[in-house]
């Protein structure tokens, strides 16, 4: 609860304050009764898929991900990084460049597509499970569009 409660309050004050720091969000958390440190603020921070964009007072500041940018980030380490989608009845096969599968598998996961009934990743290739074949070939047809 604590954890939930403190991402609720950063996302709060990075929508109405300019913040650049992790010191700084830190030091705002705790005005609000936060005892959190600075390496809780950064756990939190990449839980929250928070990035910096440009300010209007500060240089940076901290903001939430769009969904359209989380799709666009997608896009592009899919296109870069999978060589290949092969479907095998319930299965895909996607094979991508060494060290990769694990990367591309969970931002498939991300998109949390009900087709998919899990993945399971390797250091270049990773497996898509769907219920059958046809859940497969859809599911195939969709990621293709990423490629």
């Amino acid at each position: 609860m604590k954890q939930n409660a403190r991402q609720n309050a950063i996302i709060d004050i990075i929508t109405h304050r300019e913040v650049s720091t992790q010191s700084e969000l830190t030091f705002l958390l705790k005005e609000q009764g936060f005892n959190a440190t600075q390496a809780t603020v950064s756990r939190d921070i990449c839980d929250l898929h928070l990035i910096k964009i440009q300010g209007s007072v500060r240089k940076f500041r901290y903001a939430q991900k769009k969904a359209d940018e989380k799709i666009t980030h997608l896009a592009k380490i899919f296109k870069e990084t999978v060589l290949s989608i092969v479907p095998a009845q319930n299965l895909l096969v996607i094979k991508t460049y060494p060290g990769n599968a694990n990367s591309v598998a969970a931002l498939v996961d991300g998109l949390e597509l009900s087709l998919i009934l899990g993945t399971i990743s390797g250091d270049d290739t990773f497996l898509i499970i769907t219920k059958d074949a046809e859940d497969a070939h859809k599911v195939e047809k969709i990621l293709k569009e990423y490629l």
